[in-house]
């Protein structure tokens, strides 16, 4: 692969380039203990020994961060050497890494063809703040929403994205930050003095979780695994549009918190601006916040509402959306919209925010303005949005360029 282009607006070394997985053999990554146990038998490895093997593997792939088998050193070389020709733990191609000024961090991963398919690119972003830090994790190859304030939105569906495909985007975003127990760290790592970078997943990144719901709960549960990455649950927020019949599964079977993209509080509005409300409308989206399993104040839902001009920032529409979170527990997040081209809203004024969210605390809810991060990289919300599209026409363009006349 070519060399990763680190584009830097604050301060970095050089990123340190990445393998790209071979597309020909099964990958471990994302496999849950069992289907690991089932991979182990079909390459020998007597039942017996397959449960220490397991739980080997497992150690070297999520406490360690092992992304070749030559280093899983109490493993015998024999069965590495086995283990490397029938399968991959190879982390995807890293196409570029952004830096924001404000330390937020953007990727562009490229993940292999999947059946007939082509390679797909998707985009993850790293935000440091105090005392934790996000990794806002994508699920989806675009996005079938069609948000009009949303710039991935913008993009068709491809596909949906693997387990595997999932959690490798926390492993190279613990790669790159130096959040694994290695003896070396990579050039240009964000070192902890202490713990972890990576202390919180948001499933916020491109497209909707809910539509690839095996595949998200199953990266998640390895995600949030005692054993392994070690996430809390409560660590972990699974953001949906608004998928009703696939909430109470999400809580029943996932437990992870919960964040709903709501941005309006008339059902016209929202029909308009997240047009999955014309099949489940705001009654039936809050009828299942309601029964989410195991809500209760210390597991509040998270209320997502970009701030725009003139659409839907009056402070009716503040009091409208007191009175139809009544009696959820719920924390409201106020969110600047992020500008992109051609879009065709504004941001709402400053001091507007502040009066909305006003009269939200005034009714006991906590409405934090969130802080705009990564905007000088095309990195903050609603921004996400794949340059996989744009760089198939560029190839497109060169290859018959390059392509002798036929006359």
């Amino acid at each position: 692969m070519s060399e990763i282009e680190t584009i830097a607006t604050g301060t970095t070394a050089p990123a340190t380039p990445l393998a790209a997985a071979p597309a020909d053999k099964p990958t471990l990554v994302g496999m849950d203990r069992a289907e690991l146990a089932e991979a182990l038998a079909g390459i020998g490895v007597p039942e017996r020994q397959q449960r220490m093997r397991v739980a080997q593997l497992w150690h070297w792939l999520y406490v360690r961060g092992a992304s070749d088998f030559s280093e899983m050193t109490n493993i015998a070389k024999d069965l590495r050497t086995v283990l490397a020709g029938a399968f991959t733990i190879h982390r995807p191609e890293m196409v570029s890494e952004q830096i924001s000024s404000d330390g937020t961090r953007k990727w562009l991963f490229r993940f292999p063809p999947r059946g007939a398919g082509r390679p797909v690119e998707i985009e993850t972003v790293y935000i440091p703040e105090e005392g934790r830090g996000t990794l806002c994790v994508s699920s989806q190859v675009g996005c079938t929403l069609t948000c009009t304030f949303c710039h991935t939105g913008t993009q068709r569906l491809v596909r949906n994205l693997t387990a595997e495909e999932i959690l490798s985007q926390i492993l190279v975003a613990r790669d790159r930050l130096g959040d694994f127990p290695k003896g070396e760290t990579p050039e240009g790592a964000a070192v902890p003095s202490e713990g972890r970078l990576v202390t919180n997943i948001v499933m916020m990144g491109m497209g909707e979780p809910l539509y690839n719901f095996d595949n998200v709960k199953k990266a998640l549960l390895i995600a949030s695994d005692g054993d392994g990455l070690s996430l809390s649950k409560r660590r972990i927020t699974l953001s949906t549009s608004g998928v009703v019949p696939m909430i109470e599964r999400t809580g029943a079977e996932i437990s992870c918190m919960l964040a709903i993209s709501l941005h309006a509080v008339r059902d016209d509005l929202r029909d308009e601006l997240v047009p999955i409300n014309k099949k489940w409308n705001i009654t039936a989206l809050l009828d299942a916040c309601r029964a989410y399993p195991g809500l209760n104040n210390a597991r509040r839902i998270t209320f997502e509402y970009v701030m725009l001009k003139g659409v839907n920032d009056s402070l009716a529409d503040a009091r409208e959306l007191v009175r139809l979170l009544k009696g959820i527990p719920a924390k409201i997040n106020l969110i600047p919209f992020n500008p992109w081209p051609g879009s065709p809203y504004e941001c709402s004024d400053w001091e507007q925010i502040e009066a909305f969210a006003e009269v939200v605390n005034r009714a006991g809810y906590a409405s934090p303005i969130r802080t705009p991060r990564g905007r000088d990289i095309f990195a903050a919300c609603g921004q996400l949005k794949s340059e996989s599209e744009k760089m198939r026409a560029r190839e497109r363009i060169a290859l018959e360029t390059a392509a002798p006349a036929h006359g």
